[in-house]
C-alpha cells in the first residue's frame, strides 16, 4: 500500500501559481483587462495602477512578499496579456467571454488562496530551491516544467515553417543575455523574448518562468545553469536526430 507524501510549501505555492496563470489567461479574454495588464510591460510597480485591481488579490497574504516576488506576478500577467485577442478565444467564447468592463472574479470567489502548509518553510527561495535544481532523486525534472532555455530550444528545433523558425544564433544570444541580467534586467528584457517565442508558435511555461523570477535574486546562478543546460541538451538532441535521419536516407539511396 502506497501513501501519499505530504504537500510541501513549494507544492502549495506551485498550485497557486498554476491557478493564477490560468485565471489571468482566462481574464485576458476581456479587452479591458487585457489592455490594463499589457500596459504594465517594462514598468515598475509604482506605475502600473490599472493592474492592481487584477493582480493584487492574488499576492500571498500569509507572509511578507519581497518586491521581486510581487514583480514576478505583475510581469507574468503583462506578458500573458501581450498577445492578440484571438489567441485567447475558445470554442465556447460566445457563451462564456466576459464583456468589456465586466467585473471578473478574483481568487476570493473563483479560487481559494493557499493556506498554511504541512512543512514549515522560510522564504520562497528556500521552498523553490529544489525546483531550480530540477535534478533531485525525489523530485523528477519533469515535475518542474519547461525552463526558458528549453522553450528557446523548442523554438529553434520545432519552428513550424521557415518564416516562423527562430535562428539558433538569435536564440543563443538572447539566452546568454538573459542569464547575465539582474532581476531588474530580466524584467526589461523578458517581454521581447516572450514576444519572439510567441511569433514562432512556441508556448512558454509561465509557471516555471514565474518561479524562476521569484527565486532569481537568491538562485540566479543555478537557474541560469539550468536554462543553458536545457537549451544545449535539446538542440544537441535535435542535431543527433537529424544526423541519424540523414544517415538512414543515405543508406536507402545507396540501396536503390
Amino acid at each position: 500500500m502506497t501513501t501519499e507524501s505530504p504537500r510541501t510549501a513549494a507544492d502549495v505555492r506551485r498550485e497557486h501559481l498554476h491557478k493564477y496563470v490560468a485565471w489571468i489567461t482566462d481574464a485576458c479574454r476581456d479587452p479591458g483587462t487585457r489592455s490594463a495588464l499589457r500596459a504594465g510591460l517594462r514598468r515598475d510597480l509604482d506605475h502600473v495602477r490599472p493592474m492592481h485591481r487584477i493582480v493584487a488579490p492574488w499576492l500571498p497574504r500569509q507572509r511578507h512578499v519581497p518586491e521581486t516576488e510581487e514583480r514576478a506576478y505583475y510581469l507574468i500577467a503583462s506578458m500573458i496579456a501581450d498577445r492578440p485577442r484571438y489567441t485567447f478565444a475558445t470554442e465556447d467564447d460566445t457563451d462564456d467571454t466576459a464583456e468589456e468592463g465586466e467585473s471578473l472574479p478574483g481568487p476570493e470567489t473563483a479560487i481559494e488562496q493557499p493556506q498554511a502548509t504541512d512543512t514549515p518553510s522560510g522564504s520562497a527561495a528556500d521552498d523553490l530551491g529544489a525546483a531550480a535544481d530540477g535534478d533531485t532523486q525525489s523530485e523528477p525534472a519533469e515535475r518542474w516544467g519547461r525552463s526558458l532555455g528549453y522553450c528557446l530550444a523548442q523554438a529553434v528545433v520545432e519552428g513550424p515553417g521557415r518564416e516562423r523558425e527562430m535562428r539558433a544564433s538569435a536564440a543563443e544570444a538572447r539566452l546568454h543575455l538573459l542569464t547575465r541580467q539582474s532581476a531588474a534586467g530580466l524584467h526589461r528584457h523578458l517581454p521581447a523574448t516572450a514576444r519572439y517565442l510567441r511569433q514562432t508558435g512556441t508556448d512558454i511555461d509561465w509557471v516555471r518562468l514565474m518561479e524562476d523570477l521569484i527565486t532569481w535574486p537568491a538562485l540566479s546562478g543555478r537557474i541560469s545553469r539550468r536554462w543553458l543546460q536545457d537549451y544545449y541538451q535539446q538542440t544537441d538532441e535535435n542535431r543527433n536526430k537529424k544526423s541519424n535521419q540523414e544517415d538512414e536516407n543515405d543508406l536507402l539511396n545507396d540501396a536503390l
